[in-house]
């Protein structure tokens, strides 16, 4: 069946380890550099992407701070607002009670010297009456029915007058 042949068997050898020779020379040296040079730009490009996703994480921190900062500060900005508002409203309420009370204590004055100018030109009237009645009284007849229509008369003057 099978011959074994030692001629063949060292010439196959030979030729084996000669193809295995011009192999590494020719063709393994050029594919272990481009596998080696495909590994490393495999290798660069994972460094790059786990680098822009860490600048990206900082992005995303950098920017939710700054929102937390802006809403911190709208939130001061709109207390500020309403602290002005009510100081504003408590100063325009103030300035109109006292601007109130001034009027209230001018329109008293008023009516106080509108009073006392009245009661005086009622005595001044009351007094002449008198006067005046007096001297009817005295230029005429001291009778009691004379005096009382008298009184009378002057009365229903001043209620007139």
């Amino acid at each position: 069946m099978f011959d074994i042949n030692p001629g063949l068997i060292v010439w196959t050898i030979i030729t084996f380890i000669l193809l295995l020779v011009v192999l590494r020379t020719v063709a393994w040296k050029p594919l272990v550099g481009a596998l080696t040079a495909r590994e490393e730009k495999i290798r660069t490009a994972l460094l790059q992407a786990e680098e822009a996703q860490r600048r990206a994480e900082q992005l995303l921190e950098e920017n939710k701070r700054q929102m937390a900062e802006a809403e911190g500060q709208a939130q001061h900005i709109i207390k500020e607002g309403r602290l002005m508002g009510e100081r504003i409203k408590t100063e325009i309420v103030d300035k109109a009670n006292q601007a109130s009370r001034q009027m209230i204590a001018q329109a008293t004055e008023e009516i106080n010297r509108e009073k006392e100018s009245a009661l005086k030109e009622l005595r001044t009237e009351m007094a002449d009456l008198v006067i005046t009645a007096t001297g009817k009284i005295l230029d005429a007849n001291l009778d009691t029915p004379k005096q009382r229509e008298l009184v009378e008369t002057v009365i229903k003057q001043i209620n007139k007058g």
